[in-house]
């Protein structure tokens, strides 16, 4: 699978953003899928789907409720208007996940937005903590999508060839970052050791 060209698909930035008197870093993520705008959405909500190229997810599905995904982060649903808008927080209440979906020219453009407040983020530099993993993810809706993604997806993200591939996701988001103004080179330095540990070392390496 080529993972590398898949990454280089989507376009990034990153902002400052205010938000109810609250101040922090968004991360925007777009990206065109050749794909029905009906079937992406149901990727994006259905259970059954999203397992088979995110996580597992449980809970109350639906405006109000709340989610939990399978060893990761769970939240509230705050909006979620099919099948172009979904809204919800992301392991905290200042951490805040938008998806947005629109018809263009036979295929669906998504949106991918992730707001978090400034005292978790620190900087711009904060992108570089979740960004390489959301383009992952987007990298892994496009397959499924495709009829490509033929392996269990918490096994994919582990292999070598995405793990190499990261390294590609690391290098835009720090340039997402410089552009942005909004994190000094030292601060951008650090965040890409931070994300070269995480999400291009293999962790069945160091029980080796």
């Amino acid at each position: 699978m080529e993972i590398t060209s898949e990454l280089n698909d989507i376009k990034r930035a990153v902002h400052q953003i205010k938000r109810d008197g609250l101040e922090g870093i968004g991360l925007l993520l777009q990206r065109s899928y050749l794909a029905e705008l009906q079937d992406v959405w149901q990727a994006l909500t259905e259970p059954e789907q999203l397992r088979r190229w995110f996580l597992p997810v449980s809970g109350e599905l639906g405006p109000g409720g709340s989610f939990q995904l399978e060893g990761n982060a769970g939240g509230s649903i705050l909006k979620c208007e099919a099948p172009n808008l979904l809204r919800v927080t992301f392991g905290g209440p200042t951490s805040v996940v938008e998806v947005r979906l629109a018809e263009d020219a036979g295929q669906t453009a998504l949106e991918f937005e992730h707001n978090v407040d400034l005292e978790t983020a620190g900087s711009g530099a904060g992108a570089l903590f979740v960004g390489p993993g959301w383009d992952v993810a987007l990298v892994a809706l496009g397959l499924f999508l495709a009829g490509r993604m033929t392996m269990d997806p918490s096994e994919w993200e582990n292999t070598p060839e995405v793990r190499e591939a990261a390294k590609v996701s690391i290098d835009a988001w720090a340039k997402a970052a410089e552009t942005s103004g909004t994190a000094t080179a030292d601060q951008i330095e650090q965040g890409v050791a931070v994300a070269t540990a995480q999400f291009t070392e293999d962790p069945a390496a160091d029980q080796g």
